[in-house]
């Protein structure tokens, strides 16, 4: 997929939770831009179920393009590099492996009944 991803947002019973799109919307080891709650989100489909969010701004530079990012792992933390200037992050805390004092926000996740929910 090439498209930032059309969503309406909606919010679950639980505050804070916000429905995104069908998980098999996402496909496996791709980045996606989604506006959530009027946030750029970047959304990364790691497995079947699995699904991590981070902002879609790039710490270092403002841009907003970490969707675009390279999946990778650090040990069994699974990172995301920026493409601009591959800084690396911790998909899971945020934390910068690369660059001392950046970090991107992260957001939790989660599969319900087939789709994608972020909490904000």
């Amino acid at each position: 997929m090439t498209a930032t991803l059309e969503l309406g947002a909606l919010d679950t019973a639980a505050a804070g939770w916000h429905r995104v799109c069908p998980v098999d919307d996402l496909e496996l080891s791709w980045g996606e831009a989604a506006l959530v709650a009027g946030r750029q989100v970047a959304l990364f489909r790691t497995g079947p179920h699995e699904v991590f969010a981070v902002a879609h701004e790039d710490p270092a530079t403002g841009a907003h393009v970490m969707a675009r990012g390279i999946l990778g792992s650090k040990g069994s933390r699974p990172t995301i590099a920026s493409p601009l200037h591959k800084e690396v992050y911790d998909l899971e805390t945020g934390e910068c492996f690369s660059t001392p004092g950046l970090r991107i926000q992260a957001f939790g996740t989660r599969v319900v009944d087939g789709f994608v929910e972020v909490e904000l």
